[in-house]
């Protein structure tokens, strides 16, 4: 009797203890990705910075908690969360059903649309239903296991050859080298780490902007274990504080020139 006892106490206490760490968030290991500018990159002595940096900062601090960022490969980032290398996702993830199924989401906390981009004059102007017809024969860039993958693998051409990347910055490397047409990211993404660079002189934007929630979600939140809901809240929470009390906007105006938020 004493033994089962002890052994139920044992377990009861072992209970208590992770529903206390379930709720004690006063560390959170971020995951980060560190090669999207101007959302995240990583300086040449190492540092991680960027508007998803300074983010993620902000709502650490917000919700009264220590930050650690955790730099981890885009096609890897949604697996490592579930091996708990890292507690949430703070890296332009747009907010897709299909990423519903495996994580849980926060509210955006900002949204901007996706377009193509091709040397200037080689690809003429066209509308969302004229993709197909704009890229047949043409070869397009994108980063690999991305909203715009999924988009162009779906609604591109049939003959359209489709080069996947691990990181933005080797797509656009190919764009100016010539060995792709066309390259498909998020707009901001590509105006600040690519066509204000030198190296994008000759290229700009060609086609509508895209939006449409089957491909690109609702905007880009931030992605916890479904576990977790504690976490996202706690987050949800501090998007708003840090909207309301004037840090978002002054980290916007930081790295944007617009609304970046969106409606």
């Amino acid at each position: 009797m004493k033994k089962l006892l002890v052994v139920f106490a044992l377990i009861a206490l072992v209970f208590a203890a992770g529903t206390i760490q379930a709720k004690d968030w006063k560390m959170v290991r971020i995951g980060v990705e560190g090669a999207y500018p101007p959302f995240s990159y990583t300086t040449a002595d190492g540092k991680l910075e960027g508007f998803d940096i300074d983010i993620a900062m902000a709502l650490c601090k917000a919700m009264g908690a220590e930050c650690k960022l955790v730099a981890q490969d885009w096609d890897g980032i949604i697996p490592a969360l579930m091996a708990r290398k890292y507690d949430a996702i703070i890296a332009s993830m747009s907010i897709t059903e299909e990423r519903k199924k495996k994580v849980a989401f926060t509210n955006k906390y900002y949204q901007t649309p996706a377009k193509f981009i091709a040397k200037k004059g080689s690809i003429k102007g066209f509308t969302r239903e004229q993709v197909a017809e704009a890229t047949t024969g043409k070869t397009i860039g994108v980063q690999r296991a991305t909203i715009h993958d999924n988009f162009i693998s779906e609604q591109g051409a049939p003959d359209a050859k489709i080069k996947r990347y691990a990181t933005q910055d080797e797509a656009y490397m190919d764009l100016a080298a010539g060995r792709i047409d066309m390259l498909l990211a998020d707009s901001v993404a590509i105006d600040e780490g690519f066509l204000k660079k030198p190296e994008g002189k000759a290229f700009g934007f060609v086609g509508p902007d895209l939006t449409e929630v089957k491909y690109f979600g609702v905007g880009a939140g931030i992605a916890c274990r479904k576990k977790d809901k504690d976490l996202v809240e706690l987050f949800n929470k501090a998007i708003d504080q840090i909207r309301a009390d004037g840090t978002y906007k002054k980290i916007q105006d930081k790295y944007f020139d617009f609304n970046v938020y969106g409606e």
